[in-house]
């Protein structure tokens, strides 16, 4: 078995795609009607959808869970989204954690938790 996507409940299929293309430079793989799948296996879907399918509202932001991206240039990261063209509201700015990784954290437009981390050096492996 493989974990093949990771859903997350957004209110703006349109803003959450330009948000997540802008800044991650995901692409749009397939639209079907408000669940829209996305490069690197990230699938939006609109929240009525999701929330007539489990009967009742999505609270957000809920802080339980994250989205967790690398880039080796974190402090330039923060630098764009600082000037991105709709405010992002931050958990953390920057940190650098006891191990050496420095990170930021923040909300995309729905409330879904971001980590945007230095690489740790750990690559999947396919059989792993």
């Amino acid at each position: 078995m493989r974990l093949k996507n990771i859903l997350i409940v957004v209110g703006n299929i349109e803003k959450s795609v330009e948000f997540y293309h802008d800044l991650f430079g995901l692409n749009v793989v397939l639209d079907n009607d408000g669940n829209v799948i996305m490069t690197e296996g990230l699938v939006l879907q609109d929240r009525t959808i999701w929330e007539s399918f489990i009967g009742r509202e999505c609270t957000t932001p809920n802080n339980s869970t994250e989205l967790y991206f690398e880039d080796d240039d974190v402090v330039g990261f923060v630098e764009r989204l600082k000037t991105y063209k709709e405010p992002i509201r931050f958990v953390n700015e920057l940190m650098t954690h006891s191990w050496g990784q420095t990170v930021t954290r923040f909300y995309d437009p729905d409330g879904n938790l971001i980590e945007v981390g230095t690489p740790m050096g750990f690559e999947r492996q396919d059989n792993v």
